[in-house]
């Protein structure tokens, strides 16, 4: 039974594979609306990589026994992992990997907290430094100041600072961007909580240097508006947190701490969203509209610009050459969806996913070298 099953799945990710093939190849003409998946889901962007789907099935199988369970079917966590590791295959095999970024909260850490000493990502993450990949860390929060990045990555910074003293890395690039892409931070391992601010103009994109001030005030007016509106029809016990390129609600402080739901939250994102892009001033200004697990916020552009701006400030480093690591990519409220956009993706669930996928990453680098 079990070896029927591998066979079936197998073809069908065969011929996924196939569809995903002739996109790209489509794409390499510009005809990439003619390609046959286009017509299956037209939805479907573009490409950065193909996806080794057949192989990657035959790899999360064996660990998972996909195939041998006979009363439950492949699970969308089955799929999302022979994605993952679709792409992990994908991406080794053509060469180096130039860039990795990542999410912070539930990809890095778990929600709210930071980044500690005993965090067991940091060995993977200083490994690829080692390497010669360049790490960035792409997060909503947004601060000014690198002291707060600080509080949040320290066990990180700490280690990296470690590893130059010790000779283990040389040059390290470790870059933060911040509220999305609205703030840049780069490792110095001279510098004051190890990071120095990047004057904005130094690393914007282009078209970032046509959004107007007063148009980004206008925009964040109107999800202040729509933020207060949801406050007021589901009565919750929120308030408003203003910043210079965001706002959000929170809960209310003090005894009694409320933690909303997610349909709370989940309905005040697609409100918030929808009345920003009928907007005047979303015409003009990316935003990111998001769940932030018990905060709900509106940015000033999203992780597609962030990790855009990593790839500039670093050189040009393409977007076959980039992996974005993230938890949030269910299109309604996740913040790292739009990351898609500008280079290889990979979707994990928590920060013991991002350990284990820093793990096969490794494992199929080190393999082709064998090979």
């Amino acid at each position: 039974m079990a070896t029927g099953a591998h066979r079936r799945y197998a073809e069908i990710m065969h011929d996924v594979e196939e569809l995903i093939n002739d996109h790209i190849e489509q794409q390499t003409r510009g005809t990439q609306g003619r390609s046959k998946l286009k017509y299956l889901v037209p939805s479907v962007g573009d490409f950065f990589t193909p996806l080794l789907l057949e192989e990657a099935f035959n790899f999360q199988d064996e660990r998972r026994k996909i195939s041998s369970r006979r009363f439950v079917p492949p699970s969308f966590n089955d799929i999302r992992l022979t994605l993952n590791s679709a792409q992990l295959m994908s991406l080794t095999r053509s060469g180096s990997i130039d860039l990795v970024t990542f999410d912070g909260d539930v990809t890095l850490y778990d929600d709210g907290e930071s980044m500690t000493e005993d965090n067991p990502v940091i060995p993977k993450i200083l490994k690829l430094l080692g390497q010669g990949t360049h790490i960035g860390i792409v997060t909503a929060a947004g601060y000014k100041v690198a002291a707060k990045y600080y509080e949040r990555l320290h066990g990180l910074l700490d280690a990296v600072a470690n590893a130059m003293t010790d000779k283990e890395v040389e040059d390290p690039k470790v870059i933060i961007v911040g509220g999305e892409s609205n703030y840049l931070f780069e490792f110095d391992f001279h510098a004051e909580s190890f990071l120095k601010h990047v004057p904005r103009e130094t690393w914007m994109l282009d078209e970032m240097r046509t959004w107007e001030d007063e148009d980004i005030r206008l925009l964040l007016d109107v999800a202040e508006g729509a933020l207060r509106e949801c406050i007021s029809n589901m009565q919750l016990s929120a308030e408003i947190l203003r910043k210079e390129r965001s706002v959000g609600i929170v809960p209310v402080t003090g005894p009694g701490k409320q933690k909303f739901n997610r349909e709370q939250l989940e309905e005040t994102v697609l409100v918030t969203q929808q009345i920003l892009e009928l907007s005047n001033p979303a015409k003009r200004i990316p935003f990111c509209a998001f769940n932030g697990g018990n905060d709900v916020f509106v940015d000033i552009g999203d992780k597609s610009w962030g990790v855009s701006s990593c790839q500039r400030y670093l050189g040009g480093i393409q977007s076959s050459k980039t992996l974005h690591v993230g938890d949030q990519f269910l299109s309604a409220g996740a913040n790292d969806y739009k990351a898609r956009l500008v280079c290889t993706t990979a979707w994990i669930a928590n920060p013991a996913e991002t350990v284990a996928l820093l793990d096969e990453l490794h494992f199929h680098n080190e393999r082709r070298y064998k090979d």
